[in-house]
């Protein structure tokens, strides 16, 4: 950050394109008050510009009563000034109804906001079918167990999730089963040393306070915490060689090097990202700088905000993406095999797409159901008052979908999608799910200071698409961290279960395929974290479909 439904619905939409040529193609929607998300994300911010002000609004699909139709978990900031405002300012919880309609259930759920919220993610920690869920803030972060009533219980104090300390501030979070013993583990991101006693005046121009760049603090180690698998976690930071201070936000896990352990990205602001590679059992060595995905081309750090981690060309290789600053260019790393990463960037043309940006929330997707990885980024600026720096810059900023010709290679196809992608916002989190069940990924974006979006993908299900729900019984229940990999006419897909990525956000834990035109998947293999494989061939397109952990078949679900 520096300042200086087994059956598919069938919607067809046409408009007018360049030239005047009429094309039909998927349209995005704001829907969120329609559906009944009513919610404004209360930041606070005041003259003296606390650094938490700009950075908050955590968003996340999570399917917290198990019923097959994703809800949505909304973080709310609050005020480091103002105690009415702060408590005042509550997260809020939002069941799906089935019908196309969200209902506000936080009262009668148990959750209640503590300090400033952050972000959020969601994993079933004690494998009991229903996911729990972990809140970030600046302040005592907070987790939660689902009682599997529709409820929920703050067991942060006899859970040990807690160690972090009240006055530290924690970002990003994602869990996975970082040792393959059957049940999640979790890693929380934390920013830097910032407390409102120690909070510094920074002039940005005509001297004009503004928010400060992050290196005016020290930065922070981030946390990882090990299941014990009695609903208790140890801080195991400084055991297992990921105790390395940085400026932490963005988080994922993925299996870049295939070799059956998961791994962990973070995305550092202004500090050289993180790569660490496990090396079995959860042990872990930092190779990020080595393997090409710690700093920009020029080698030096850049403003990591989100990341997501998926194969972008289809090669079988996890590949990394980091959202950045205006005049930086977000970034693309290519996975080269071998621990070895390339940057990307301008190859495959997001360099020039991004640069007038600052990057949040970002997330691959395949928003045509065309079989490949498109991209999704929440920007807005991190200076409300920007312009009295820099009279061109917005602190509001357009949304970009980048859309994947199939070999890696983006353009920005937001202007020819409709509503969605065509107001301009401060946004932060950005998370994706298929909220109505009609076979198409939609989006849900967090904007601080206001109103969220849920962009409705109207169109997308055009073309076919499978769905899998992932059930462990040797790995842990929801199946986090097992790849699944997809044959379809010709091409092999693969995607892996992650709890927690993006910026602040988590996307649903189910695995969407698209299929372009083909009717039916030839073969399904999920590798789970037990070292386990599941194959399933010939499955018929457009399901909605379960597996369960060693019974090498598919099960229908209705939707």
């Amino acid at each position: 950050m520096r300042h200086v439904a087994a059956a598919t619905l069938v919607l067809v939409i046409s408009y007018a394109v360049v030239g005047a040529q009429q094309s039909s193609r998927p349209e995005f929607v704001d829907v969120a008050q329609q559906v009944g998300l009513v919610f404004s994300h209360v930041n606070g911010a005041t003259p003296q510009k606390y650094l938490p002000e700009t950075m908050s609004g955590g968003a996340i699909f999570l399917d917290y009563d198990s019923d097959g139709w994703p809800d949505i978990f909304l973080v709310n900031g609050g005020s480091l000034a103002d105690n009415r405002i702060a408590t005042s300012a509550q997260h809020r919880l939002f069941r799906n109804t089935r019908k196309g309609k969200f209902v506000d259930v936080t009262e009668s759920s148990g959750i209640r906001k503590v300090g400033y919220g952050m972000g959020a993610c969601s994993a079933d920690y004690d494998n009991d079918g229903f996911p729990d869920l972990y809140v970030t803030a600046f302040g005592p972060n907070q987790l939660y167990h689902n009682l599997g009533s529709g409820t929920f219980t703050d067991v942060t104090a006899t859970s040990g999730t807690g160690s972090a300390g009240l006055d530290l501030w924690s970002t990003g979070c994602a869990f996975a089963d970082i040792d393959n013993d059957g049940d999640v583990d979790l890693y929380v991101t934390r920013y830097v040393d910032f407390t409102v006693a120690r909070n510094k005046t920074c002039i940005i121009a005509n001297n004009t306070a503004g928010y400060c760049h992050p290196n005016a603090y020290n930065s922070l180690p981030d946390v990882l915490y090990r299941n014990n698998g009695d609903g208790t976690f140890t801080d195991v930071t400084p055991q297992l060689g990921v105790k390395r201070p940085g400026n932490g936000l963005g988080v994922v896990f993925g299996d870049y090097d295939n070799d059956g352990w998961i791994d962990i990205y973070v995305s550092n602001d202004s500090t050289p990202n993180f790569l660490f590679h496990n090396k079995g059992k959860g042990v872990f060595e930092e190779v990020g700088l080595w393997a090409g995905v710690a700093v920009g081309a020029d080698g030096e750090s850049l403003a990591g905000m989100g990341t997501d981690i998926g194969d972008v060309d289809n090669d079988g290789l996890l590949d990394i993406f980091v959202a950045n600053l205006d005049s930086q260019t977000h970034t693309l790393y290519k996975n080269l095999g071998k621990g070895l990463f390339a940057d990307a960037t301008f190859l495959s043309g997001i360099g020039p797409l991004t640069l007038p940006y600052v990057g949040f929330g970002s997330s691959f997707l395949d928003f045509d159901n065309d079989t490949d990885l498109d991209l999704a980024i929440a920007n807005g600026h991190v200076l409300d008052n920007v312009k009295i720096l820099r009279p061109s810059g917005s602190y509001e900023q357009l949304n970009l979908l980048l859309e994947n010709d199939g070999t890696g290679k983006f353009k920005n196809v937001g202007p020819l999608s409709g509503s969605g992608f065509a107001s301009k916002r401060a946004s932060r989190a950005l998370a994706v799910a298929d909220f109505d069940n009609d076979g198409d990924q939609d989006i849900l974006i967090s904007n601080t200071g206001t109103t969220p979006e849920l962009l409705r993908n109207d169109g997308g299900n055009r073309q076919n698409f499978l769905s899998v729900e992932t059930k462990g019984v040797k790995s842990n229940r929801s199946g986090v961290g097992a790849r699944l990999t997809v044959s379809v006419n010709g091409k092999t897909l693969i995607r892996e279960v992650k709890a927690g990525s993006s910026y602040l956000a988590q996307n649903e834990l189910r695995v969407h395929f698209g299929l372009g035109h083909a009717t039916s998947v030839d073969r399904l293999e999920v590798r789970w974290p037990s070292g386990v494989v599941d194959v399933i061939k010939s499955i018929d397109a457009n399901r909605f479909v379960s597996i369960q952990e060693g019974r090498n078949e598919v099960e229908s679900l209705v939707r």
